[in-house]
């Protein structure tokens, strides 16, 4: 399916587009997203039986890809990972004694490498117009959740004793609660780019 890139992502219906000011902006939003993606990394719920817990971290993922857009998203979500790898305490299960690399390197390392592939295929589906839409943005956070999902199990499947298992810890119990994920993120952006529309009449 071929998309056409000539929309706005939704960062940039707001403020001054003109050059310096637009890096500088772009550099904040950066920042900002750092921060909201550790910050939901630590609102988590640890389940029983597996060593991934479930966060509000998929839905910023998703969300700040669609609203930034694929070159801004991605660079968001690998400055999160380069201030985790440097030791920093940003991730759901990281703490002062296990953190950087070698933490990135445990059972969750393939959903980490997810979030920056889910970043740049959303924003690249905002960029053709895709979250002015409920359907097709739920479409796209599907693809997104999807491409969480494939190197995070994956890399899973090392820990655990075969695909059954790998299944048990890294998918099954987190269905549900990505699907609400899923359907609130694909209400919120279409909303707010109509609340735009609205306020600009």
């Amino acid at each position: 399916m071929a998309l056409a890139m000539n929309d706005k992502v939704l960062i940039e219906a707001f403020g001054e587009n003109a050059q310096t000011v637009r890096r500088v902006k772009q550099a904040l939003m950066v920042v900002l997203g750092i921060a909201v993606l550790a910050l939901t990394a630590k609102i988590k719920v640890l389940l029983p039986g597996t060593p991934v817990p479930i966060t509000l971290t998929t839905f910023a993922v998703l969300t700040i890809g669609a609203g930034y857009g694929a070159r801004l998203g991605m660079l968001t979500v690998l400055g999160y990972l380069v201030v985790g790898a440097f030791g920093f305490d940003v991730f759901a299960g990281s703490s002062a004694e296990n953190n950087g690399l070698v933490y990135m390197m445990g059972g969750t390392g393939g959903y980490l490498v997810g979030y920056a592939l889910a970043a740049g295929a959303l924003g690249l589906a905002a960029r053709a117009g895709w979250d002015r839409s409920v359907l097709k943005m739920a479409l796209a956070m599907l693809i997104g959740t999807a491409l969480i999902y494939l190197p995070g199990l994956a890399w899973l499947y090392q820990f655990a004793s075969g695909w059954e298992q790998t299944l048990a810890w890294g998918i099954t119990p987190f269905l549900l609660g990505d699907a609400v994920k899923l359907a609130l993120a694909a209400l919120i952006l279409p909303a707010v780019w109509k609340l735009i529309g609205d306020a600009r009449k």
